[in-house]
């Protein structure tokens, strides 16, 4: 199966991290990316424009059943949980998850329960473990896991963690990732 989605995971360092990620993407990348990081619960939409800045692809918090659009780059709002259903997104107040709201776990089960197979996904800098179960998650259902190099991170737990909890595909530093995920959407192979 060619992957579908990629889903991506940031807490502290995150938005130096999301801006190498994506400036690594080409303007023609072709999969729909959804990025869950870390943020104050009333924090504005300051991170979608700095991210819009180094990014070729559109970005924009994602909305309540909004459908999901093949190259667009998808943040999630401050203070929900970011889920992924067939085809769409939905938003969640639900308690936080590992203190975070939006998680990287829900963000990344949720995916891989959707689409399997089809899901890379990606963690970077963090200094909590939200993101390992997650990432677990999407090794079991068949998906591909890339994390940051802990030693180029700016915050290593987050990455730690992931590498503890499953049997990731790539450990790279931080410049690579952006174009090996670029080159997994080409090839839609391991």
């Amino acid at each position: 199966m060619a992957f579908a989605l990629v889903v991506v995971g940031a807490s502290l360092g995150g938005l130096h991290a999301l801006e190498i990620l994506l400036a690594g993407l080409p303007a023609h990348f072709p999969l729909p990316v959804a990025i869950g990081q870390h943020r104050r619960q009333d924090a504005d939409d300051a991170l979608c424009a700095a991210l819009q800045r180094r990014s070729a692809l559109p970005v924009g918090e994602a909305e309540d059943k909004e459908a999901i659009v093949p190259g667009r780059v998808y943040v999630a709002p401050a203070g929900y949980h970011l889920l992924v259903e067939e085809g769409r997104f939905a938003l969640s107040t639900e308690a936080p998850v590992a203190y975070a709201r939006p998680s990287i776990d829900v963000l990344f089960e949720s995916a891989a329960d959707v689409y399997e197979t089809g899901v890379i996904g990606v963690i970077l800098t963090g200094a909590s473990k939200d993101g390992s179960q997650g990432a677990a998650r999407i090794k079991v259902r068949g998906g591909f896991v890339v994390v940051q190099d802990p030693r180029t991170a700016e915050a290593s737990v987050m990455p730690e963690a992931a590498i503890a909890a499953t049997d990731v595909d790539r450990i790279l530093p931080l410049a690579a990732i952006g174009p090996c995920v670029a080159a997994l959407s080409r090839c839609g192979g391991r």
